[in-house]
């Protein structure tokens, strides 16, 4: 019954690797990818630990301000991506004059917890049949 959201944004990590570590957890139960992140060792697993993490808490105030049972065993990773940030753009002298450019890449890391029930209630399209 609960859906909690956590982002980071502006984080020092390129996307292409934050999207190799968000990859590991999507589907996973929550503190299944904690552990997951707790030992992977990529550089961007620590940001996106203390995301999950935070996703967690974020579930249990919304729970609680609802009135609802809040079971951390419960919880999966609905979704996680990982979208482009601003990029930095900073210049490294060269030989004879020159400049080097260096892009510093940043990430907006999303991650998305659920309780099964609530990915089970999703909308489902409907159909209509033409009738002549």
């Amino acid at each position: 019954m609960v859906e909690s959201i956590a982002r980071v944004r502006h984080i020092r990590v390129t996307p292409q690797k934050a999207r190799r570590v968000v990859a590991l957890i999507k589907g996973k139960q929550a503190e299944e990818a904690l552990a997951i992140l707790k030992f992977a060792p990529q550089g961007a697993s620590e940001p996106i630990y203390k995301l999950v993490a935070s996703a967690i808490a974020n579930a249990r105030v919304k729970a609680d301000n609802e009135g609802t049972y809040f079971d951390e065993g419960a919880l999966f990773v609905k979704n996680a991506y990982v979208d482009e940030g601003t990029t930095l753009k900073r210049f490294q002298p060269r030989a004879q004059g020159r400049a080097f450019q260096i892009k510093k890449r940043t990430s907006h890391i999303t991650v998305v917890l659920a309780t099964p029930e609530v990915a089970e209630t999703a909308p489902a399209a409907k159909t209509k049949k033409a009738s002549k």
